[in-house]
C-alpha cells in the first residue's frame, strides 16, 4: 500500500471541527482527566488507549451516566476474555435511553416509515408511556431480570417500546427479522429459551404483504419454554388463541420503573451469521453497550437533541440495535421498514429527506446499486439535512466515495464504518474532525487499540495484517450462551494471539493512522506468498457495468497448487464472451495485480449471501473443497439455498 498522501476526498471546516462534541469532549477531559489539550484527534485516540481507565471515566462523566450504586473502579480486572467494567455499578440502560423524554416530551423520538414513505412521529413521551405500560404488564406475567424476551418483528415502533420495556425490567431481549424462517429462528431462538415472544402476523416489502401466522405457529410449538405470546396485528388480523394484545399491554399509563442491574448485567442476544453451523449467541451488558454506544453515537457520529438518525436496517442486525442506541444521546430515530429498492432504487434517499435524517446509514451494496442504477440523489431529492451518509457492511470501494460525493453533495462527510455484532460497535470509522480519504476508514475508535499484526504478532504500518484489538472494549460479550467454560468465545477470538482479539479481517493501518478493511482474513487469496482481501477483487470488477455481482475463492490443491474461480453473476442482457473475460483479467491485473487474475472465470445464477446480506465465501469454499452441502453451511444461515447447489454440482464434476 502507498504511503504517498493523496489529497483528501473532503474536509471538515473550522466551525464544524470547533462545535463538533468530540472536539468538545477533548477539551474538557483535559481540563478534568489528564487528556491532551493539543495534538487533534491523534492524541485523544492514543491517551484513550494508553490510559483505558481516565478515558472511559471520561465517556460515563461526559454524557452524564446514571450510577445508582458507585463503582469501586473503571477496570477491575483487563484480562481478555474477562474485562472487568465498573465492578459494584448499577444501572439501567433503558432509563438513559428515555431520558429525554421530560425536556423534550412533545418532541418525537421516533419517526416510522413504510413503503408508502410518510413518516408518523412517536413522541418521546409516549415512548416512555408505551415502555411503563408494557414493562409493568410484563412483571405481571412473572418476568424477571435474567429472563430472555424475543421479537420476531420488523423494523417497528413496537420493537423498540419491547426491546426499552425488557431492558427496564432487567430481562434479556434478542430479536429475528420476519423475513427469517422457522429454522433459522429456532436455530437461534432454541439456545436462549425465551419465555415471551413478540410476534406480528406479517409484513410488508416490495409492495406485497407477507403473511407469517404459519411460522408464528411453529415458533410457539417449538419453543416449549414460553409462558406468553404477544401479538402485534401489522397486517389486521385477529389474535391467534393464547395469545396476549399489543394494545392491552401498551394502554396503560404507567411510570417505567427501571429495575438497577450490575453494569455486566446481560441486555441483549445478538448472533453470528451461523453459515456453518449453529450461530453464536454472543451476550452483550447493560453497562458495556450504554457507554460503547454513547461514545460512538455520541463523540464519533456526533449526534444529539437536534439530529435524526436513520439507518437502513432489520431486526435480525446488529445495526438495528445500534440505530435505537441513537435514543442514548436525545437524538430522534428513523425506523424505516420495508424494501430497500421500492417503489425505485432510490427508496431510502426518499426516506432521508423526508424525515430529514442528519445522519443517514445504508450498505455499501446499496451505495453501489444506486451507482449502477444511475440514481442521483443530489438532484432528484432534497438532502439538504443530510451532514454525513455512513455505510457499512462490506467495505465501501473507492468508487462508492467518488459516487457520493458527486452526486449528494461535495461538502459531505462520507463515513465508511467496521466492526461487528461480535461488540456491537465499530472499531474504525466515523470522525467528524478528520478528512476523508478515498476508500479509507477515517481512523480507529477513541478507546480502540486497533493494530494490523503480521503472523509473528508485529504491529505492521501501510501493510496487510490481521485486524487486532489489543485491549479490552466495554461492549465485548460478556459470554456466549451455552458455552458455560468459555472455550467457544475463546476460540473464537484468542486463539491466535493468546489475550489479543483477532477479528478476523485483513486490514491496513496507514501511515495517515487511517485504515483500509480488504475482507475477511479466513477467505484470504494468498497467490505466491502475496495476500490479498476478496472486497479488492470485488471493488475492480464490480465497476464493469456487465458484472452485477461478484464472489472470488481461492483452494489450496492436494498437489500444492492454488485454484482460484471468480464467479460472476451478470447484469440483464451482458453475455460473459471472449471480450468480457479480457476485460475481467485486465480490470484486475491494472488495478491490483498481475497473480491475482482468476484460474476461472465461471457464469452464476447468483451469489449466496447470509441473511444479513453479506456474501458467503467460506461454506463456498468448502463446498469446492468437496464438503457435503449438509456440512459446509447452515441452511437456515443463507438468503437463497438454491443457489449453492451450482457450487454444490461444480464441486461434484471437477472431482
Amino acid at each position: 500500500m502507498s504511503t504517498v498522501n493523496p489529497q483528501p476526498l473532503w474536509q471538515p471546516d473550522p466551525q464544524r471541527i470547533a462545535r463538533s462534541q468530540v472536539t468538545r469532549f477533548q477539551a474538557w477531559a483535559a481540563e478534568h482527566h489528564g487528556a491532551p489539550a493539543d495534538g487533534g484527534y491523534e492524541a485523544l485516540h492514543r491517551w484513550s488507549v494508553d490510559e483505558l481507565e481516565p478515558f472511559w471515566e471520561a465517556v460515563t462523566q461526559w454524557f452524564d451516566v446514571r450510577f445508582s450504586t458507585p463503582y469501586a473502579r473503571v477496570l477491575g480486572d483487563r484480562s481478555m476474555p474477562g474485562a472487568e467494567w465498573f465492578p459494584g455499578a448499577t444501572l439501567n440502560y433503558a432509563e438513559h435511553a428515555l431520558r429525554a423524554a421530560e425536556p423534550r416530551a412533545d418532541e418525537p423520538a421516533l419517526l416510522y416509515v413504510d413503503e408508502t414513505h410518510e413518516p408518523r412521529p412517536v413522541t418521546w413521551s409516549e415512548l416512555r408511556r408505551q415502555v411503563g405500560s408494557l414493562a409493568a404488564e410484563l412483571r405481571a406475567l412473572g418476568l424477571r431480570p435474567g429472563d430472555r424476551v424475543s421479537g420476531y418483528l420488523p423494523n417497528i415502533p413496537q420493537a423498540v417500546v419491547a426491546l426499552l420495556a425488557t431492558a427496564a425490567v432487567g430481562a434479556v431481549w434478542t430479536s429475528c427479522a420476519p423475513d427469517f424462517g422457522a429454522r433459522s429462528v429456532l436455530d437461534r431462538f432454541q439456545q436462549v429459551e425465551p419465555v415471551v415472544l413478540f410476534t406480528v402476523d406479517g409484513y410488508r416489502y416490495g409492495g406485497k404483504e407477507h403473511d407469517r401466522r404459519e411460522t408464528v405457529a411453529e415458533l410457539r410449538r417449538e419453543l416449549p419454554s414460553l409462558r406468553a405470546v404477544v401479538h402485534i396485528p401489522l397486517l389486521g388480523t385477529e389474535a391467534p388463541e393464547g395469545a396476549l394484545e399489543w394494545d392491552a399491554l401498551t394502554s396503560a399509563d404507567t411510570e417505567p420503573v427501571f429495575e438497577q442491574v450490575p453494569f455486566a448485567h446481560p441486555l441483549w442476544v445478538l448472533y453470528s451469521s451461523g453459515t456453518t453451523g449453529l450461530p453464536k449467541a454472543i451476550v452483550q451488558s447493560q453497562g458495556g453497550i450504554l457507554v460503547e454506544h454513547l461514545k460512538q453515537l455520541g463523540l464519533h457520529c456526533d449526534l444529539g437533541p437536534e439530529d435524526r438518525f436513520f439507518w437502513y436496517t432489520s431486526t435480525g442486525w446488529m445495526m438495528w440495535n445500534f440505530l435505537v442506541s441513537g435514543l442514548l444521546t436525545g437524538t430522534t430515530v428513523v425506523l424505516y421498514d420495508g424494501s430497500p429498492g421500492y417503489p425505485d432504487t432510490g427508496a431510502q434517499w426518499r426516506v432521508a429527506e423526508r424525515t430529514g435524517a442528519t445522519l443517514y446509514g445504508t450498505s455499501a451494496a446499496y451505495v453501489m446499486a444506486c451507482r449502477k442504477a444511475d440514481v442521483h440523489p443530489g438532484r432528484d431529492f432534497d438532502l439538504s439535512k443530510v451532514q454525513c451518509v455512513a455505510t457499512t457492511g462490506s467495505p465501501l470501494p473507492p468508487d462508492g466515495f467518488r459516487w457520493l460525493h458527486d452526486e449528494v453533495r461535495e461538502d459531505l462527510w462520507i463515513a465508511s464504518v467496521s466492526g461487528g455484532t461480535d461488540v456491537c460497535s465499530c472499531f474504525a470509522g466515523a470522525v467528524p474532525t478528520l478528512p476523508v480519504y478515498i476508500g479509507e476508514l477515517q481512523a480507529p475508535s477513541l478507546g480502540t487499540d486497533l493494530q494490523s499484526w503480521d503472523p509473528s504478532g508485529k504491529p505492521v504500518i501501510d501493510e496487510v495484517g490481521e485486524l487486532v484489538v489489543t485491549n479490552p472494549m466495554p461492549s465485548m460479550p460478556i459470554h456466549f450462551w451455552n458455552d458455560p467454560d468459555g472455550s467457544r468465545y475463546h476460540d473464537s477470538y484468542f486463539d491466535t494471539y493468546p489475550g489479543v482479539w483477532r477479528h478476523g479481517d485483513w486490514i491496513t493501518v496507514t501511515s495517515r493512522g487511517s485504515v483500509v478493511i480488504h475482507g475477511r482474513s479466513d477467505s484470504t487469496l494468498n497467490r505466491q506468498g502475496v495476500r490479498m482481501g476478496s472486497a479488492d477483487i470485488y471493488e475492480a470488477v464490480e465497476r464493469l457495468p456487465e458484472i452485477k455481482e461478484s464472489l472470488v475463492i481461492g483452494i489450496e490443491q492436494p498437489d500444492g497448487g492454488y485454484w482460484m474461480p471468480l464467479f460472476v453473476q451478470l447484469a440483464p442482457g451482458a453475455a460473459l464472451d471472449q471480450a468480457l473475460l479480457d476485460r475481467i483479467k485486465a480490470t484486475i491485473r491494472e488495478n491490483l495485480s498481475p497473480r491475482h487474475i482468476p484460474d476461472e472465470v465461471i457464469e452464476v445464477p447468483g451469489i449466496p449471501h447470509t441473511l444479513t446480506g453479506k456474501r458467503i465465501e467460506v461454506p463456498v469454499k468448502r463446498l469446492l473443497q468437496g464438503t457435503p452441502l449438509e456440512k459446509a453451511v447452515n441452511p437456515g444461515s443463507i438468503d437463497n439455498l438454491e443457489l449453492l447447489h451450482f457450487y454444490e454440482d461444480l464441486a461434484r464434476k471437477r472431482a
